[in-house]
């Protein structure tokens, strides 16, 4: 500010000193215009301009440096003071003056539009920023169609609850003869000749609850209800008999309660299949085939009936099952490999040891898109031969006991939201000791 006063004053003084020399300048040219030549005056003139010329621009620059002075005083007052809303800025400006538009300062400028040097570029030697964080969730096996209890489906996650409500439907038809007679000759045979024929119908209504303990182990406790409907017809043909003898029989209750548990035994990386260990226990709850009534047959001498029909099948059981599955977008291939232990129980005819059996399923499974998939396998079970044991006779194994079961595996899944999904499989038998046709439907709910 010192600086401002100083240059004012001295443009005052500039400014007196030229009028007086202009005012002398004048009356020496009118006193000696008479006696100067005009060439003389005209040089003088020029000077004087000259001289003026020189003292203006001192001036202007002396005007320059304190408008620096002042846009470096401003800059300072705007950067210290806070900023004001666009609203106010718009109110203070006048109504007849359009608005203009400002570009924004070019970094490498000041506020008095001279070039500042900018720093050299600095070339980084290592990498520049951070890498994406790795996910620590470990992969899961990828959710498809459930066929089994073993094979398909997803493993709960930690804390949640899935209730799964099944409705499930199975059809079998067998063809049986009973022979019961004396043989003379190739062709004749003299005793009972029964044929029969036996459709079964099985329906099953059944809640499931599954809670994941943690993200890669859940447990699971499955009740049933069944309902069965049997109606067999028999013809014997060595007494004469014209007409077929039918029998029907129904019954329903609860069925075997089963418990559940599966933990996945590996994270599936490094391109290894992922491992799930399952193990299924199930407890005899229902109707045992050992507690059904017979009665005898009219008609047919010898041929019994049952009154009522099982709806468990009357032991404990025990299956451990390894699944692998190995996920290749959009398909995951699986299989299974499972033993059934059949413990032994004590009734009236005897101690009765169930065969135990091997299974094996593989397949396929395929998404169709985000929300549906659907599934194709094969299952085979053999079961060897049971055995019955009694105080006088001994332990005998007890013929055509032995059983090979196996199944066409369809499987279909829709997620209809976040919390529900519908799931249909369907198993075709593909040997005469398989049921014909088993559907079920499955709803999984997760809470």
């Amino acid at each position: 500010m010192k600086r401002c006063k100083e240059g004012k004053k001295y443009s005052t003084s500039v400014i007196t000193q030229s009028l007086v020399l202009g005012a002398s300048l004048f009356l020496v040219s009118g006193s000696y215009a008479q006696t100067e030549k005009p060439e003389d005056v005209l040089e003088q003139y020029k000077k004087l301009f000259t001289e003026q010329q020189k003292e203006f621009e001192k001036q202007r620059q002396i005007i320059l440096e304190q408008g620096k002075e002042i846009e470096q005083l401003k800059a300072r007052l705007d950067a210290l003071s806070p900023g004001e809303p666009d609203e106010a800025k718009a109110a203070s400006k006048p109504p007849t003056q359009p608005a203009v538009s400002e570009a924004p300062p070019r970094p490498d400028r000041v506020a008095n539009n001279q070039p500042v040097e900018q720093p050299p570029i600095q070339v980084p030697t290592g990498p520049v920023g951070q890498a994406p964080p790795q996910s620590k969730e470990e992969p899961r096996p990828p959710e498809m169609p459930r066929l089994s209890e073993t094979v398909g489906g997803v493993l709960t996650r930690k804390g949640k609850i899935v209730l799964e409500p099944t409705l499930e439907y199975a059809f079998s038809s067998n063809n049986r003869v009973f022979l019961d007679a004396f043989t003379f000759l190739p062709a004749i045979a003299v005793g009972l000749i029964d044929i029969r024929q036996v459709d079964q119908h099985n329906l099953m209504a059944s809640v499931g609850a599954r809670y994941g303990v943690t993200d890669r182990f859940e447990v699971e406790v499955r009740v049933p209800y069944r309902f069965r409907f049997d109606e067999q017809r028999s013809r014997p043909v060595s007494i004469g008999a014209g007409i077929d003898e039918s029998f029907n029989a129904s019954g329903n209750s609860i069925g075997d309660i089963e418990f559940a548990g599966r933990y996945q035994l590996n994270s599936g990386r490094g391109g290894w299949p992922i491992l799930v260990g399952n193990l299924l226990a199930t407890i005899p709850t229902g109707k045992s085939p050992f507690d059904v009534n017979f009665e005898p047959a009219q008609g047919v001498p010898g041929a019994v009936y049952p009154t009522e029909v099982p709806t468990g099948v009357g032991f404990f059981s025990v299956q451990p099952s390894v699944t692998a599955l190995y996920p290749t977008d959009p398909a995951v291939f699986f299989a299974n490999l499972s033993y059934f232990y059949n413990a032994a129980t004590k009734e009236n005819i005897g101690k009765v040891d169930p065969g135990d059996a091997v299974g094996l399923t593989f397949g396929m499974g395929f998404a169709i898109n985000e929300r549906s998939s659907f599934n194709l396998g094969y299952s085979h079970r053999h079961a060897f031969n049971s055995t019955l044991e009694r105080p006088a006779l001994g332990r005998d194994k007890i013929k055509g006991s032995q059983l090979d079961i196996g199944q066409l595996l369809l499987g279909y899944s829709f997620r209809y939201n976040n919390r529900t999904t519908y799931n249909l499989s369907l198993a075709v038998g593909t040997t005469d000791d398989a049921q014909d046709v088993r559907i079920n439907f499955r709803t999984p709910i997760t809470f």
